[in-house]
């Protein structure tokens, strides 16, 4: 079994708060893996850490095969951060073009095609800072798909969005696994946790639980995943192997 991320014994300390507390967590190629959980619970910091922009304070994360982090390795990884960094006096274009170019995409054929993508292609030379919240979101995607990365790590890419746009952010992200593309998305959404093949339901830093949507449901007995994650939560268990 080939796995794009993988995480031994993960801690992540910053001074006296430990944010990731004993991670053990893989992730198939082409799955759509959500990590679920409130906020604080540690997602954010474990895509960091996949990223490479942490150094785990103990414990190995690999992508692709390297330990991270690796400056090698970047060019496979699409980023989409949780906090916007686009450049807001620049165009959509610009904002992709740039980068596309730090990813060692040349030539505007890829950038239309990331704009054609999110639906932004007529608003190509808007600059950013004219466009609505949903819009930006769009451009923040478009920056992380332009060069076309075998991993997606996707931080709370859909708050702030509406519904719409939310179904289809989620349409590209399921046309994209299907063409081998792992995705990593953290969410405190538990409505968007059936759309993902995995989840990994985390609190405090643990990983509480491991499976499919359906495998954990079936596990604690309750119809929503919400209530699946509280009784996780309650009752502090950790389910592995499911799924």
């Amino acid at each position: 079994m080939s796995y794009v991320v993988e995480a031994r014994g993960i801690v992540q300390k910053f001074g006296p708060i430990t944010a990731i507390d004993g991670l053990d967590l893989r992730i198939q190629v082409g799955n759509i893996y959500g990590l679920l959980g409130p906020n604080g619970s540690g997602k954010s910091t474990f895509i960091r850490l996949a990223l490479g922009l942490l150094k785990a304070t103990s414990g190995t994360i690999a992508v692709f095969g390297a330990q991270m982090p690796d400056r090698k390795i970047l060019r496979r990884i699409g980023y989409m951060p949780q906090a916007g960094s686009l450049y807001l006096d620049l165009t959509v274009r610009e904002n992709v073009s740039f980068f596309a170019t730090l990813s060692g995409v040349t030539g505007r054929a890829k950038v239309d095609e990331a704009l054609e993508l999110v639906d932004l292609a007529a608003r190509r030379e808007s600059l950013v800072g004219t466009l609505s919240g949903g819009m930006r979101q769009r451009v923040s995607l478009a920056c992380a798909l332009v060069h076309h990365p075998g991993l997606l790590l996707l931080d709370e890419p859909t708050v702030g969005v509406d519904p719409r746009l939310r179904r289809s952010f989620w349409q590209h992200f399921r046309r994209l696994a299907a063409g081998g593309t792992t995705i990593v998305v953290s969410s405190h959404v538990m409505d968007e946790a059936d759309r993902c093949d995995k989840l990994g339901f985390m609190r405090q830093g643990k990983l509480l639980a491991e499976g499919t949507p359906a495998d954990l449901r079936r596990m604690t007995g309750q119809t929503n995943l919400e209530e699946a994650f509280l009784c996780f939560a309650e009752g502090g268990r950790r389910v592995e192997g499911i799924g």
